[in-house]
């Protein structure tokens, strides 16, 4: 019998949680006979419990959620986080994505660098934009509004954000 693959989302559901289940050991200690109170510097909370109560389902083998080593992925960056630094770190391209709304709301920056070189679309030009830049569009689009208002507006752009990579489409 040929061997299954498994289907794009379970394979991101299974780096999400072996990632976790990686990150919860490797904080917390490499052995539960090494480790006295596993994540020690956390406070308990929902959180903490949530990371343990998961480690403990994917490595139980007798548990429904068990992964298999082999099955494991561990992902780390230099400081130990998850964030998205390719192509652009998240709350880059948050922001970058706001710009068009921001001008609209003060057509004044739509010929003022940076804003006129976002506009552009020229993801070539954006990647060229120096910190300097790249700080006035994220000063420009994260002020005035409270932190509610912040986000609602996030939690609705990750809800629809998508890279190109994983919806299929082919770049123009």
């Amino acid at each position: 019998m040929p061997e299954r693959k498994p289907n794009m989302k379970t394979q991101r559901i299974k780096l999400i949680f072996s990632t976790i289940a990686m990150l919860a050991l490797v904080v917390g200690g490499t052995t539960r006979a090494k480790a006295q109170e596993p994540l020690p510097s956390w406070n308990d909370g929902p959180a903490k419990q949530a990371i343990l109560a998961f480690v403990k389902e994917v490595t139980d083998k007798s548990d429904p959620k068990y992964v298999a080593p082999e099955d494991r992925i561990a992902t780390f960056d230099q400081d130990g986080t998850l964030w998205v630094e390719h192509p652009m770190y998240t709350q880059v391209m948050y922001c970058l994505e706001c710009v068009p709304a921001l001008v609209e709301k003060k057509p004044e920056l739509k010929n003022v660098e940076p804003f006129k070189t976002v506009l552009s679309g020229n993801r070539e030009a954006m990647a060229k934009l120096p910190m300097k830049d790249l700080e006035k569009i994220l000063a420009a689009t994260l002020t005035g509004m409270s932190v509610d208002e912040f986000s609602a507006e996030v939690k609705k752009w990750l809800a629809n954000a998508k890279h190109q990579r994983w919806t299929g489409s082919i770049p123009n």
